[in-house]
């Protein structure tokens, strides 16, 4: 018997947050088939409370699309508005797991829902489309039988004609059943941009300073996010492992660093103390 994790839970203002979790194993006995060993998928919705663009202190409710499963050995794992691939199957009777393949997100933010007058009239940005790498490792029977640590690192690059950078976010997630029916999922992250990611979300041109008021700012690249979020998943039938109807809620705290929190947009019109909360149901086959 063993667990397998998947979780992602980096906060993005303005954009669904994508989490899920698949567990082929957990305590006690074994059900008469586990559907999470061979091919299957899930699918849910749910709603969260977010800031309205990373850096606000505006809310709003946003929904959660979620999909996740495998297929010919290869793993569909949830992103942020998006999706990865992993096409090395884990030798779990080793302990240790490897996952690579390719990931693609959206970002959405500054692009619609501005809360805040001041920033709507600084103007709407484009929404960008991240394509790049996902890679990770994880040690399986950390603590116990059915527990798993995982540590990984997405590299994207915007191919929409936005930012034009690249962004890199790695994580370290845990997860361990707390019942048949019950799994939690902690994990902390960070996120570091380059220069052009930085100058398109956080600089302030003269052009916008003078239709919104802010003075102007020169951002550049660097760590502009931490992040720390907790997942639980509880299966309605009583037992992760025969599919069906879940019900999960999350929580994440990300502060804003460098000029992700110094911009105008953070520090005089927002907060760098960001905040997303929310739940939602699952289905399994």
């Amino acid at each position: 018997m063993h667990l397998r994790i998947t979780a992602r839970l980096f906060a993005t203002a303005a954009t669904p947050l994508a989490c899920l979790i698949a567990i082929p194993a957990s305590a006690q006995e074994e059900p008469a088939e586990n559907v999470l060993d061979g091919d299957h998928l899930t699918v849910g919705v749910g709603a969260v409370y977010v800031p309205s663009y990373r850096g606000s202190d505006d809310y709003v409710v946003t929904p959660i699309p979620l999909v996740r499963g495998k297929f010919k050995g290869v793993d569909i794992n949830p992103r942020v508005a998006g999706v990865a691939l992993d096409f090395i199957p884990d030798d779990r009777e080793s302990g240790i797991g490897f996952s690579l393949g390719p990931v693609a997100t959206a970002s959405f933010n500054r692009s619609r829902r501005i809360r805040d007058d001041v920033v709507r009239a600084a103007g709407k940005l484009d929404p960008a489309i991240e394509v790049g790498a996902s890679a990770g490792i994880t040690k399986y029977r950390v603590l116990h039988e059915y527990d798993a640590l995982t540590l990984s690192a997405d590299v994207k690059w915007d191919v929409n004609g936005a930012h034009k950078g690249m962004v890199v976010t790695p994580a370290i997630s845990y997860a361990t059943p707390l019942s048949p029916a019950l799994v939690a999922v902690v994990a902390v992250s960070a996120r570091h941009v380059d220069d052009d990611f930085a100058r398109y979300y956080y600089s302030v041109t003269p052009e916008q300073s003078a239709a919104s008021g802010l003075p102007v700012y020169s951002a550049k690249g660097g760590w502009d996010s931490a992040n720390a979020s907790m997942l639980v998943n509880y299966d309605l039938s009583g037992d992760v492992r025969d599919g069906g109807l879940s019900l999960f809620g999350i929580a994440n705290y990300s502060r804003m660093l460098n000029d992700g929190k110094d911009t105008p947009f953070t520090a005089i019109r927002g907060d760098a103390d960001q905040f997303i909360v929310g739940a939602g149901v699952a289905y399994t086959f």
